[in-house]
């Protein structure tokens, strides 16, 4: 079965489409188990961290039928609304994405535990702007939905459209990908 991805219009949202091309229903993406959102902009470099985490996912195969992948691009907020509006939601909900703290080294990898995450830090993490971290919290505590959220310190983030990852993050993405199959298969 072919996975589905999110793609831009020009009005600023986004449908989703079979590898081919063709429409299908939103409402079969939430009936996985477990859904799959790899967050960022193709086009900003590093950024596209998160549709390339869910392309290489693809390319290797071998995920349950209860397991969904989607690039998202930057539509995280409107998606996670829906999902607080939508039934039945997924068991789990794995966000991949690129985030830019001056801390870290560009590709760096690591889980951020959205408990863990204070309000005051939240605009610390670039990760599309984060009201998102609110919107997880919720489907966390209002649903019992597990999530996760993996990250990736980026090198570069170009002013002009780069469709490139830098060497660092490209070099990474295979341990990205092996942790979200590893969280994707746990019960």
């Amino acid at each position: 079965m072919p996975y589905k991805k999110a793609v831009a219009r020009r009005d600023g949202l986004f449908s989703l489409q079979k590898q081919e091309g063709n429409d299908v229903d939103w409402s079969l993406m939430f009936h996985k188990r477990v859904m799959v959102f790899g967050c960022g902009n193709i086009l900003k470099g590093d950024d596209g961290l998160g549709p390339a985490v869910v392309r290489l996912l693809e390319e290797q195969g071998g995920l349950p039928d209860e397991v969904g992948l989607l690039d998202i691009g930057t539509s995280i907020r409107e998606v996670l609304l829906d999902m607080l509006l939508m039934d039945p939601k997924p068991a789990r909900i794995i966000v991949v994405d690129a985030v830019t703290e001056p801390s870290r080294n560009a590709g760096e990898f690591w889980e951020i535990d959205v408990d863990m995450v204070s309000p005051k830090k939240v605009k610390d993490f670039s990760l599309h702007q984060f009201p998102s971290v609110n919107l997880l919290k919720d489907l966390k505590e209002t649903t019992g939905m597990d999530v996760r959220i993996l990250v990736v310190q980026t090198g570069c983030i170009p002013d002009e459209i780069d469709d490139r990852l830098t060497p660092e993050v490209t070099a990474v993405l295979p341990r990205v990908a092996d942790r979200v199959r590893e969280l994707c298969l746990l019960p």
